[in-house]
């Protein structure tokens, strides 16, 4: 499983020109599922999020959790975090997720993370969607659920 998370000032998510949801500071992850993952992965890596300590402190430190500033979160699937290019040009992804695997880890994901933060956003499930950020610092982290536990 791997997560691109971005420390925003504010992102909304639109899908048919109808715009889907929008949260204000906070976080913006992209969740790629890989077809190995299940749910004790996925529990591992929404706390692991939910309790990185990536926004300032009064003096400037990266010292506060989303929880310590009330942040909003916004989660939207990605299966194109499991881009496979060191053949071609053409990217592969058969290492991500089936749809029928990846979309129900996808929705308990965002259950769990209901139990961190009581309103989350999401996109729709393999849908077109247009992502607008305004990115904070920037400030950008990869997690990736091998590199982190070794699965």
């Amino acid at each position: 499983m791997r997560f691109v998370i971005q420390r925003v000032k504010h992102a909304s998510v639109t899908i048919g020109g109808e715009e889907k949801g929008r949260i204000g500071e906070g976080l913006l992850v992209l969740c790629g599922i890989a077809s190995s993952d299940n749910e004790r992965i996925a529990d591992k890596m929404v706390k692991k999020l939910c309790s990185l300590r990536i926004f300032e402190d009064e003096n400037g430190k990266t010292n506060l959790s989303m929880a310590d500033v009330h942040g909003e979160l916004m989660i939207i699937s990605q299966f194109t975090l499991y881009a496979d290019c060191r053949r071609g040009n053409r990217p592969g992804f058969f290492y991500a997720g089936s749809p029928d695997m990846a979309e129900p880890l996808y929705r308990y994901i965002l259950k769990e993370a209901e139990k961190y933060t009581p309103d989350v956003k999401c996109g729709e499930f393999g849908a077109d969607m247009k992502i607008e950020l305004l990115n904070d610092g920037p400030f950008t982290i990869l997690l990736d659920s091998a590199e982190l536990f070794g699965e």
